[in-house]
């Protein structure tokens, strides 16, 4: 069997996706479902079991038929501000997994982000040796507690430590598509402002306090959630023994192209306005994010990223439908 934790979040239930479309049906899926409705995530897929986060270990140390462990699950806003929940939840929680995998020859695939760059003065090279790794500033709380876990992976590499027989950290960097609705203000821009668009509205976006980006001219790596989970699935089977990878288009795209394409989606000329970015947020903002995409080609994986453009149309054609949840 595969447990996926974070099962029922917004990348995890995509894996689950993937998974049940390619016959894997032997999943136990960890998470808690709260009261956000993220249950809908997983209504159309198969699971044969379900285990809290607090039970895993446990659960773990019962069973012995578990193929690999795919961690999705985290405490995934930027703007998080509970240092110790996120210690726990990110950082702790991880290292205990990655501990019973190494015992027990279990593969762990794990989420990492591209938070951990910070402001991109190092650059966004991936599969760094533990001592260039060192160099990375992340800006928030987030990405601060999944480099210090990407860390520990490299450092273990490095100095030939215990780790699982596959051990494959995935750098996601915008992900966007089905199944986000339960993040909040942690939604993606596409899924934020695809009614204001088709309703003909105005856009808002930040407005650049850099001289150097124009209004709307601050550029991310924005990827289709549907890319990312089969990255996923690849790296399960045929991923490096050990790797942490950037998964991207490799193209950055402005936030004003963005919601441009999301306007040509739903039928409407662009309406956008700028607003100034809250000050708590300038000094941890990222201006530019692109995926070299070098380590993830060179590790085997060769298929093509959507194209941004398209996948904004698919993903505002399926968040026009009247069952939204993949």
């Amino acid at each position: 069997m595969i447990v996926v934790t974070g099962a029922a979040g917004f990348i995890g239930s995509n894996v689950v996706a993937a998974l049940n479309d390619a016959g894997r049906d032997d999943i136990v899926a960890c998470d808690r479902l709260g009261q956000d409705d993220r249950w809908q995530n997983l209504r159309k897929r198969m699971f044969r079991n379900f285990v809290f986060p607090e039970q895993l270990h446990e659960f773990l140390a019962k069973t012995r038929d578990v193929e690999a462990i795919v961690h999705m699950g985290a405490i995934s806003s930027t703007t998080a501000r509970d240092g110790d929940a996120v210690m726990r939840d990110n950082f702790q929680f991880s290292l205990a997994l990655l501990d019973t995998c190494a015992s027990r020859g279990i593969p762990l695939i794990y989420a990492s982000s591209a938070a951990t760059y910070g402001d991109g003065s190092q650059g966004f090279t991936d599969d760094l040796p533990f001592a260039d790794l060192r160099n990375l500033r992340p800006l928030n709380l987030y990405g601060w507690s999944k480099h210090q876990f990407d860390l520990v992976v490299a450092e273990r590499r490095d100095r030939g430590l215990p780790l699982p027989p596959r051990c494959v950290g995935l750098k996601f960097f915008n992900v966007f598509g089905p199944n986000e609705y339960h993040k909040g203000d942690m939604m993606s821009v596409v899924a934020k402002n695809h009614g204001i668009a088709a309703a003909g509205g105005e856009v808002q976006l930040f407005r650049s306090h850099r001289s150097d980006f124009a209004d709307g001219g601050q550029r991310r790596d924005f990827v289709l959630v549907d890319d990312v989970a089969d990255v996923v699935v690849w790296a399960l089977g045929h991923g490096p023994a050990c790797g942490l990878l950037n998964v991207g288009t490799g193209q950055a795209t402005s936030f004003r192209d963005l919601i441009g394409a999301l306007f040509e989606a739903v039928g409407h000329e662009p309406r956008i306005a700028y607003i100034p970015m809250p000050e708590a947020l300038r000094d941890r903002y990222q201006y530019a994010t692109e995926a070299p995409l070098g380590a993830l080609r060179n590790a085997g994986y060769r298929r093509p990223f959507t194209p941004v453009r398209e996948a904004v149309a698919r993903y505002a054609g399926f968040l026009g439908a009247a069952d939204r949840y993949r």
